[in-house]
């Protein structure tokens, strides 16, 4: 190394002077290659992320595409809706009340999402179809005290509304930044 590499040197107001070099004093070269290897690391991590959410979406699409409405229509056909269960009855209990009708995959309760607490019906998935038949013999058969209600589970469709379509009750609404209220001789709007 020549003099002149050794010694680092500053100008102020026109004049040099010379300093000790330190470990703060980085050739600014290397900086530079730091900073490029930096860059293609976060170019190659978009990428391999892009890839990451490009595949996502795909494993996603036969996802939606395999859970079609032909699997759940099968899957209800061997299904079965068990109405007015017992609150404090278990999955085991129903298992050991349906297990003459065949062999059974999965017993659902449905619970309130709130509370925590059993709605009073159950869904139960059986082997085969057959088994759905054999169990619509249990209707209104007796378990612990209450009278079963059995019947196959029905298939929900999308956009198949059962009613009048709006709910019951209050039949006015928030229109147009006034509330109104349709009594028997037409609307109301207070304001």
């Amino acid at each position: 190394m020549s003099d002149k590499e050794n010694n680092i040197t500053s100008e102020v107001n026109g004049a040099e002077i010379p300093q000790e070099p330190t470990e703060n004093n980085v050739d600014i070269a290397d900086v530079d290659e730091e900073l490029e290897a930096m860059k293609q690391r976060v170019q190659e991590m978009e990428q391999e992320a892009a890839k990451l959410r490009e595949m996502q979406a795909q494993v996603e699409q036969e996802m939606s595409m395999n859970a079609s409405s032909d699997d759940q229509e099968t899957l209800d056909s061997r299904s079965i809706y068990v109405g007015n269960v017992d609150y404090g009855s278990t999955p085991e209990e129903l298992q050991a009340h349906f297990q003459s009708c065949g062999t059974i995959n999965r017993i659902t309760i449905i619970c309130d999402k709130w509370s925590g607490h059993p709605k009073g019906y159950a869904y139960i998935e059986f082997a085969d179809t057959s088994s759905v038949t054999n169990a619509m013999v249990l209707n209104e058969s007796l378990f612990r005290g209450r009278l079963l209600k059995v019947t196959p589970k029905r298939t929900n469709v999308p956009g198949m509304t059962r009613g009048r379509g709006r709910g019951r009750g209050f039949r006015g609404g928030f229109r147009g930044g006034r509330a109104t209220h349709r009594g028997r001789r037409g609307y109301f709007a207070p304001y």
